[in-house]
């Protein structure tokens, strides 16, 4: 029986790649997008990749919205009786403020709160599934980040590194207390730093550089397939190497205030 793998953000960088990469190694994949003609041109693509004949199921929500990402989560509990493996890989580099239609910065609710939402709705599905993996794209833009749970709507002031960095941490304290809290439940919980990868997302708040998206990929791979990690769980990795962020991200304050406070603002009934 082949597994089923989520990634988020598969239309294009390195989710895409990711996917590609995923389907030439024979795994049936939910290929999530916020636009369907995307969606469609990215299976097609990772069709004609695909060495086998593998199942692709298109996923339609835009990130900024929980009502879209509660429907999306509904549709793959409706067509699919586990989850395998899911990558939280979607993410956003906001060169402006934008408050989302729920009231939070868009930086801050696309990268972490709906991966929050998605994660916590699906998490039954990952549970039955034979050594269950949940994996999250963050960054090494985490090491110059702390929370301020005063700031996490823009009320103060905003900078478009400081919330891109901020949502990154999130990323990264998120995956340390979830590991904590599914210890027992046998799904792991990992993160990543992919690189520093030549995407829109690099373009948009750094400049035309960075490796190919061959290599941002590797790492999710990794997590979602080697049996050298099926047992890991709660750690960073960067290069396929289990690595120390930074400090901040093993405060269990901080993790434990973040939880609470992401549940509150999803509204999200927590099974974890």
């Amino acid at each position: 029986m082949r597994k089923i793998i989520l990634i988020t953000g598969a239309t294009d960088g390195i989710g895409l790649e990711t996917a590609k990469q995923l389907g030439r190694m024979g795994y049936d994949l939910i290929i999530h997008g916020r636009n369907g003609d995307r969606i469609k041109k990215a299976i097609d693509i990772i069709a004609h990749a695909a060495s086998d004949k593998i199942e692709l199921f298109p996923i339609k929500a835009d990130f900024s919205s929980f009502e879209e990402v509660r429907e999306m989560a509904q549709e793959i509990k409706g067509n699919f009786s586990r989850l395998d493996v899911l990558i939280n890989n979607a993410g956003v580099f906001m060169p402006r403020e934008v408050i989302t239609p729920d009231g939070f910065e868009a930086t801050f609710q696309i990268n972490h709160l709906s991966h929050f939402l998605l994660t916590v709705l699906l998490f039954d599905k990952i549970a039955v599934s034979d050594k269950g993996r949940i994996i999250t794209v963050s960054s090494m833009a985490h090491s110059s980040s702390k929370i301020d749970f005063d700031n996490l709507r823009g009320e103060k002031n905003y900078d478009a590194y400081d919330a891109y960095a901020r949502s990154k941490l999130a990323n990264i304290l998120f995956t340390f207390h979830l590991a904590e809290r599914i210890m027992k439940k046998g799904v792991t919980a990992n993160c990543l730093h992919p690189g520093v990868i030549a995407t829109k997302l690099l373009h948009a708040g750094w400049g035309p550089f960075g490796a190919d998206v061959e290599t941002g990929a590797e790492t999710s791979v990794f997590l979602a397939t080697s049996e050298n990690v099926k047992n890991v769980t709660g750690k960073y990795f960067v290069n396929k190497t289990p690595t120390m962020p930074a400090s901040i991200a093993f405060d269990e304050r901080h993790q434990r205030e973040l939880w609470e406070f992401s549940a509150e603002a999803t509204k999200a009934d927590l099974n974890i």
